[in-house]
């Protein structure tokens, strides 16, 4: 299949799947607060298909895959609605007039539907194909580096450090680096026997510290199956991590500890969702996991028109007793949907640095 519809297809059946999820939490929120759905769309624009179920919900299938919406019978409040809007209203079905409670959780839900998603696929990869569990394999030794004087070789397991018992690659890193230029002793396996050697890591100097490099790389991590609910629990904990791990890293964009190269687009995504197609279906699930994460933690940024904008807006009613003036709300969503635009060009932007098209126009352009 060729590389360039591989990533197209891909692209579509991920973001279909996590905005079919996203809007799915949204949508079943609604119908538990007592709120009509009018639209429930899959992509933007003219529908492909649509039908209507017996509570008088569109569902429809659009041909822009960059998306989907739910849109909530009586959304717009009274000062927004025209008068055909407002005779068309079911009593007690409207969005506008349901307590701000019950319209904070129709809001919250999509989010959270995104990273129930993601607990559950983990959960069912760590149940089935297993939880990966990092290991002191050495799965490369570079030729003239310490490892290779001492007779170090791809496929050993490094047992102990100076006598210290290790059993992740990391903790291999940490014995080793404070101690360029000493003699460490290392207790490793090899093909079932184990045995000692003694290697003195080489000195180099990172970021203005000297630190000590053995010039080996970690193995792969061994995969050991869970029951069910071990697999679940450990899936709440996998989400939790990457929640952190992507956190902190916006962080450092923001502080300019990490640089913003790194913000990836919709091109972006397709690129790595094709590639990991070629990897397997565990591979896949679990891309798809970490992208639900991002998609959830996205829509709870406190911008105008994502779902964290919302929730402010319905914090600062909950607190102030009325809604905020309309003038101040259309505002700041022209102001979000600026600041929203901006970002999607800066990604799309990276994404076409990093690809062989921008790397050819910048060659052109020298």
């Amino acid at each position: 299949m060729n590389d360039t519809f591989r990533s197209a297809l891909a692209f579509v059946v991920v973001l279909g799947v996590l905005v079919f999820i996203h809007e799915m939490g949204h949508y079943l929120a609604a119908r538990w607060r007592g709120v009509h759905v009018e639209v429930f769309s899959i992509g933007f624009g003219k529908a492909i298909r649509s039908w209507t179920d017996k509570r008088g919900c569109q569902w429809r299938l659009s041909w822009l895959p960059l998306g989907g919406y739910v849109k909530l019978h009586g959304h717009e409040g009274p000062d927004d609605a025209t008068p055909e809007q407002r005779a068309a209203w079911r009593p007690g079905e409207t969005f506008h007039a349901k307590p701000v409670r019950d319209r904070a959780i129709v809001i919250a839900a999509g989010p959270a539907a995104n990273f129930l998603l993601a607990i559950v696929l983990f959960g069912l990869l760590y149940a089935t194909v297993g939880q990966p569990v990092p290991t002191t394999d050495v799965g490369q030794v570079n030729i003239g580096s310490a490892a290779d004087r001492a007779g170090l070789r791809a496929g050993d397991r490094i047992l102990s450090l100076d006598g210290q018992p290790v059993e992740r690659f990391d903790q291999v890193q940490a014995h080793i680096q404070p101690r360029g230029g000493q003699p460490v002793e290392l207790r490793i396996r090899r093909d079932g026997a184990e045995s000692s050697i003694t290697a003195t890591p080489d000195q180099r100097e990172v970021n203005g510290q000297t630190v000590g490099l053995l010039g080996i790389s970690g193995g792969a991590p061994e995969f050991r199956r869970m029951d069910p609910v071990s697999g679940m629990v450990a899936g709440v904990v996998q989400t939790w991590d990457v929640t952190a791990q992507t956190v902190v890293a916006l962080g450092q964009m923001i502080t300019g500890r990490r640089g913003l190269d790194e913000l990836g687009g919709p091109l972006r995504i397709a690129q790595i969702s094709g590639q990991v197609a070629q990897l397997g279906i565990a591979s896949m699930v679990s891309f798809v996991a970490v992208l639900s994460i991002n998609l959830g933690l996205m829509n709870l940024f406190p911008i105008p028109m994502l779902d964290g904008g919302h929730l402010v807006f319905h914090a600062v009613e909950a607190i102030r007793g009325k809604p905020a003036k309309p003038r101040t709300i259309e505002y700041s969503f022209r102001a979000g949907f600026a600041l929203l635009m901006v970002i999607f060009v800066f990604a799309t932007f990276n994404d076409l640095g990093a690809s062989a098209l921008g790397r050819w126009v910048a060659g052109l352009i020298g």
